[in-house]
């Protein structure tokens, strides 16, 4: 009976701290990464600017898209643009906007799973820094900029709402 006790209670205890789950990012999203020089604090520092600096780019009309091609089209037509911003850097850089891999990424509950997705990807200098990422489609990293109530909100919920709105 106390080997019982105990085995339950061990369940109890893994499926209480069992809090993160896996999310599957649907194949029509599209997603943003920024990687830096190196961990520097300057190249950190850097990366982030310029990861700041491609949303502000894309905001207004990503946050106005309605559906994956029209996200495309948007990325595809700011590149030029997001180049132009990047060379004012003095940091050599790669831009790729295509199907780039990613690792799997563990935030605020959420498990993403790694894999090749269709992305936007920004590596700066020498690329072996720290990353920064984000969906750019549906575009939840601008709406998690522009919602400043998402400490209060479950994470997790505001994704698979989002989700469901844009897919």
């Amino acid at each position: 009976m106390k080997k019982v006790i105990i085995v339950l209670f061990f369940l109890t205890i893994i499926l209480i701290n069992k809090k993160e789950e896996e999310f599957i990012i649907p194949d029509n999203a599209i997603r943003f990464r920024v990687i830096a020089n190196s961990n520097s604090f300057e190249d950190q520092a850097t990366k982030v600017e310029i990861k700041n600096n491609v949303e502000n780019i894309v905001k207004k009309d990503l946050l106005l898209t309605k559906n994956k091609q029209e996200a495309q089209k948007i990325l595809n037509e700011s590149i030029p643009k997001i180049k132009n911003m990047v060379d004012n850097y003095n940091i050599t850089y790669n831009i790729n906007y295509g199907n780039n891999y990613f690792p799997e990424k563990k935030y605020k509950g959420i498990t993403y799973q790694e894999g090749y997705y269709e992305s936007l990807v920004l590596t700066l200098g020498n690329g072996k820094g720290d990353n920064w990422w984000c969906l750019m489609f549906p575009p939840l990293c601008l709406m998690e900029t522009e919602n400043n109530d998402l400490k209060n909100v479950d994470y997790q919920f505001f994704v698979k709402d989002i989700f469901n709105k844009y897919m």
